[in-house]
């Protein structure tokens, strides 16, 4: 996790990126963007010099997030790398934007409280590499067609994808599990009036570089937020959909 203790947002340096304060990127569908919480570090910077990022998603330093308005995106996919302790100091920006309808999806090791209903990630007690297989309990759109071995092995190395996991609410959906029914994937549309989908290891929106069926991901986990934010384009809240299940 890396820290900053800043408290005005830092210039970024993208290399000309979309940037949340230009005009967002045209969906073809007239949908809401889908913004990207950028810690600016070593390991986002190439990812967001790629052609994924410019067609599909909207960078957003993270360090800018006060001054950017949330409420035009459908959701925000917020990195693994990102400054906790930040986020925690501005965890009431991130419920408002639930609070309209927003989604929030989140990979990685929760360390602070900042995200809605979850509690800090748990490692798990690893003996075997047969500890990371991960199952899926509840079929999810972003995972329609992936093959679990192909999330749960790359190049034949288990444990890049989940080594514990951030404990969810009672009422959060299990989507993927470990062996021994540790939600490592789940939804929650109850904490909040919008909808988190956390993930407890790296990146799913940088699935796209394997060569398996793993890249699926994050093009489907891009459609989903779309259809499933309740953010009307132009960043007022549709009405909900009652009795629509929406996980």
């Amino acid at each position: 996790m890396t820290t900053h203790d800043l408290t005005r947002p830092r210039p970024a340096t993208n290399g000309g990126q979309t940037e949340a304060t230009e005009t967002a990127p045209p969906t073809g569908d007239g949908a809401s963007p889908v913004g990207f919480l950028d810690p600016d570090d070593c390991f986002t910077r190439p990812f967001c010099q790629t052609p994924f990022v410019r067609e599909h998603l909207v960078r957003i330093d993270q360090y800018d997030l006060l001054e950017t308005e949330l409420s035009r995106f459908a959701g925000v996919v917020i990195s693994s790398h990102a400054d906790q302790d930040y986020l925690y100091r501005h965890r009431d920006v991130i419920r408002e934007f639930l609070d309209v309808g927003g989604v929030v999806v989140f990979s990685g090791h929760l360390a602070t409280r900042w995200l809605p209903g979850a509690a800090s990630f748990v490692p798990r007690d690893i003996e075997d590499h047969a500890d990371y297989v991960v199952s899926e309990v509840t079929p999810h759109p972003v995972f329609d067609g992936v093959s679990m071995d192909d999330l749960t092995y790359q190049r034949g190395v288990a444990g890049f994808f989940a080594r514990g996991h951030n404990p969810p609410p009672a009422h959060a959906t299990a989507i993927l599990e470990l062996p021994g029914g540790e939600p490592v994937v789940y939804v929650d549309d109850e904490t909040t009036d919008g909808t988190i989908f956390a993930h407890s290891g790296n990146d799913l929106i940088g699935f796209g570089r394997r060569e398996t069926s793993a890249a699926r991901v994050p093009r489907q986990l891009v459609s989903w937020i779309r259809t499933e934010s309740d953010v009307a384009v132009g960043g007022s809240p549709e009405p909900l959909r009652n009795g629509e299940d929406r996980r």
